[in-house]
């Protein structure tokens, strides 16, 4: 008989909330997978959880997986664990899962908190339908191109952002997605400090930045998806900002107003917000 592979959720800040399920669960296995075993080995130590540690990331989970198979084969019990919450949702371990699946290896789930929902559902904006896009690009023209493709997107958007970008970010979402979109910023969800704002992104940039403590911690973005007006003028908005690079604002929203169709003022308004 093969073992087991558990897919164990840990806390993404506040450990009162490791399930008793998932302490159970770590105690009893044989192995347990980590993508950063030191920072995962403070964990079980809290916990009083004294089990071998197996290190997999992105850059050795494509070598590792065959031993890691190997020994479920033979019986071996294995928990994959993530630095913090949910397994695999933007974390390595997929390609473990998969694999798992090919041998008829049986999975299972311990579920617990996830930083995307969480922020969800603290945002305010609509949860019926979502999609989780993970990090946004780091480099500036990759990014603008990225969220362009999302623009019209109706469905509420989740990202994660580090805070040395996330201001970028977000000024990068005014230009794609115009200044009225409202966006929830969540920050060190569960932990002591855990702040939650959301607000068009015309008012939120200027709330990022004017404190250094709202730059500070790991990051959720949850943006609100596009309305209908979204949709006919995020092209808009977007032209207008690269002719405002050579115009002033009232010149460009003139030219960007005779090309696309938009209100001139509603595009000079998008400019000086």
């Amino acid at each position: 008989m093969s073992g087991v592979l558990y897919i164990v959720t840990t806390p993404i800040g506040n450990l009162g909330d490791f399930s008793p399920r998932g302490q159970q669960t770590l105690s009893s296995v044989d192995l347990i997978v980590a993508e950063d075993t030191r920072h995962s080995r403070n964990l079980l130590n809290y916990f009083g959880i004294d089990k071998p540690l197996f290190s997999l990331h992105e850059h050795n989970e494509v070598n590792r997986i065959d031993s890691l198979i190997q020994r479920l084969l033979q019986g071996d019990s294995v928990a994959q664990i993530s630095d913090a919450g949910t397994p695999l949702i933007n974390d390595p371990g997929y390609l473990l899962a998969r694999r798992a699946r090919e041998e008829g290896i049986e999975i299972t789930a311990i579920p617990g908190p996830s930083a995307p929902v969480v922020a969800l559902s603290l945002s305010g904006l609509p949860v019926n339908r979502f999609s989780f896009e993970g990090f946004i690009p780091s480099r500036a023209v990759a990014r603008e191109q990225f969220l362009q493709q999302l623009a019209a997107e109706t469905r509420t958007l989740i990202f994660f952002e580090s805070p040395r970008r996330v201001v970028e970010s977000l000024q990068a979402m005014r230009s794609c997605f115009g200044p009225e979109r409202r966006v929830s910023v969540a920050r060190e969800l569960t932990k002591i400090h855990e702040s939650v704002h959301t607000a068009p992104l015309c008012e939120l940039i200027e709330w990022m930045e004017s404190d250094s403590n709202n730059r500070r911690g790991e990051f959720v973005l949850v943006v609100e998806g596009a309305q209908e007006e979204d949709k006919d003028d995020s092209e808009a908005y977007r032209i207008v900002e690269i002719i405002a690079r050579e115009l002033a604002p009232r010149k460009a929203a003139a030219v960007a107003a005779e090309i696309t169709g938009v209100r001139k003022n509603k595009l000079y308004r998008s400019l000086v917000e």
